[in-house]
This record gives C-alpha cells, sequence and structure tokens, in this order.
C-alpha cells in the first residue's frame, strides 16, 4: 500500500482523486487547501491529517520525510500556476507526483521539471485521462490502422457553460489559469497530437476571455476547432433541451460519441501511473505548447479553414469588417 499526500483538497477534481486513490487500495495520510471545505474527505480518508496553511503542511511533510515515512506519491489539484511549484514541492520531498491538467503554464517549465527528476530519482505524471477513454482509444487505432499518407478533416467543439463566479476566480484570470484554452482545451489538444501527430501550423481566429477558437494543422490531421464556456454558443437544440455542455468531434462529418465513460478514469489513470504506465513530462509537452502558442498568438483573418461557430464570434466581438470565406 502507498502512501499518498494531497494538495487543493477542496477543489472541483479532488473527488476523483481522492476516490483514485481509494479505490487503487492505498492511503491518504495528508492534505492541504486554504480553504477548510473538505468535508468530502469524510468519505474517503476521515483520518488524514489536513492543513490549510501551507507552512505548517510543509513543516508536516518534511517531518514524516526526514523520519523515513515520507509520502510515496503527492497528488496535485491546485490552480494552474502553482502545479510548478508544487510538483517542485513533491519532488524535493521525495514523492512521486501526480499533476492535473494543465502540467504547467509555459513549455520551458518541463525542462526544469525533468532536471529535477534526474536529481531526484522520483517522476511526475500528467492526468490525461482521454487517452484512456475507450472511444478516444478506438480513433486512435482507426488512423492508426488506416492508409499511412490520409490527412484527416476534424471539427472540435467544446461549449460547457460557466456562471459569472468563473471570471472573478482564478480561472478568469489568463495569468493564473493560462486562458480558455489552457483551462478547458488542453485535453483535447493532447488526444489530438496523440492521434494524429505533431504541429505543422497553429493559427488563432478568436482569443476572448470566454471563447477561442482556431486552426491546427497535425502531421494526419486538419483541425477547426471552438472552445468556450458562455451559455450564448451553445446550439439552439442544446439550449431547449435544458443542457449546459455541447461536446461534439466531427471526423469528416462523422460523429466520435465520446460524451460518456468519463466516471473512472482517474482510476485507471492512478492505475496506470502505480504500474509504471503513466504519461510523463514528454507526453505533457506537446499539449502545454499548443496552448502556451495559443495565448501568445496575434489572430488570424478568417480564409476557408475556420470553425463554423467563429465566423458568429468574430462579427459579434467586432473584429475586421472584412471576412473572406
Amino acid at each position: 500500500m502507498h502512501t499518498f499526500a494531497l494538495i487543493g483538497a477542496a477543489g472541483f477534481i479532488a473527488p476523483r482523486h481522492l476516490k483514485a486513490i481509494k479505490d487503487t487500495g492505498n492511503q491518504l495520510v495528508t492534505a492541504f487547501d486554504k480553504f477548510d471545505s473538505v468535508g468530502i474527505m469524510d468519505s474517503y480518508f476521515p483520518a488524514a491529517e489536513f492543513f490549510t496553511e501551507f507552512e505548517r503542511f510543509d513543516r508536516h511533510i518534511d517531518k514524516l520525510h526526514r523520519s523515513g515515512q515520507g509520502v510515496d506519491f503527492m497528488s496535485i489539484c491546485s490552480p494552474n500556476y502553482l502545479h510548478d511549484a508544487h510538483i517542485r514541492f513533491g519532488l524535493r520531498n521525495g514523492a512521486n507526483v501526480i499533476c492535473e491538467k494543465p502540467l504547467v503554464l509555459n513549455p520551458w517549465n518541463i525542462d526544469g521539471l525533468a532536471e529535477m527528476e534526474a536529481e531526484t530519482g522520483k517522476q511526475v505524471n500528467n492526468i490525461l485521462q482521454l487517452r484512456l477513454h475507450p472511444s478516444i482509444i478506438a480513433l486512435k487505432e482507426r488512423v492508426c490502422n488506416g492508409p499511412a499518407d490520409k490527412i484527416y478533416d476534424l471539427d472540435l467543439a467544446y461549449i460547457t457553460c460557466r456562471g459569472k463566479w468563473y471570471n472573478i476566480s482564478w480561472k478568469g484570470d489568463p495569468a493564473k489559469s493560462g486562458g480558455i484554452a489552457t483551462n478547458i482545451g488542453v485535453h483535447f489538444f493532447d488526444m489530438l497530437t496523440w492521434i494524429f501527430g505533431p504541429v505543422k501550423l497553429n493559427r488563432v481566429h478568436v482569443h476572448e476571455e470566454n471563447t477561442a477558437a482556431g486552426y491546427l494543422e497535425l502531421a494526419k490531421a486538419r483541425v477547426r476547432w471552438f472552445l468556450s464556456t458562455d451559455y450564448d454558443n451553445l446550439p439552439e437544440a442544446v439550449k431547449v433541451a435544458n443542457k449546459s455542455t455541447f461536446r461534439s468531434l466531427q471526423l469528416e462529418g462523422e460523429e466520435i460519441e465520446f460524451s460518456d465513460g468519463f466516471t473512472d478514469l482517474h482510476t485507471k489513470s492512478y492505475e496506470n501511473i502505480l504500474a509504471g504506465k503513466g504519461f510523463g513530462l514528454a507526453e505533457a509537452y506537446p499539449s502545454i505548447d499548443i496552448v502556451h502558442n495559443i495565448r501568445n498568438a496575434s489572430l488570424a483573418r478568417l480564409s476557408s479553414d475556420y470553425h463554423p461557430m467563429a465566423r458568429k464570434q468574430r462579427l459579434l466581438v467586432g473584429y475586421d469588417a472584412a471576412i473572406n470565406g
């Protein structure tokens, strides 16, 4: 049985990590969050130590480490901009690390973590659960078994509505979250490069506070993508059905269904990590590079490669009046 520490116990994603630690037969011994709304821990590890001050948590982890009872793994569910520091904290204290997406905000941060891995002999693992989704695995196999020279055309849209709190929180601050493409898109960009290969071209057509859209040319695919947390961008049929999320991946007009099947993917991720088959720094790099480039790109004019939803968005926010296409 392995011992775990958890940073970010009050966050939205923390219960999936608590469940994964429990389901894999391991033990959470301590947790930290500056917020104390962590009653969910009672359902999993009521005996775990809990801290709301990082300094006291630091001392406790250090005490365990020096006494030879250091934690085996540190799971990180903190805000995006803190991931790098918290990963380093885990490595320095002799723990392997399991970190939520995005692993870091900038690609060069990964180089520094690679040096720390070499120094400490510990490993960093990123939760990239879409790679474990049955429909996505089937799509990868389909592409691998298809014509070697085929270039696929894809449309990706993901709209997940958020209330006014979203932009007030750290998620609405690009310096802390990495912006909309990082916050809700990094898993999809990882999935796309995993299946269709490295980026050849990265164009951005829309980049607003709550919406982004663009075009990726990959080794084996041309991808038009659209991401948003704005309710107004939901298709009318979704609104009529009183739903708040729209997820669509079309491969040359064929809908690839992967709306379900997410329930146990964190547990599967933990099982793979504990078996030595986790996704490390090298796997995390391509998607981090993509979202970093999106965040810093100048907007391209629309041509024939834009997502259908992007044209409406550009007109709504008053982008260039002369639009081709």
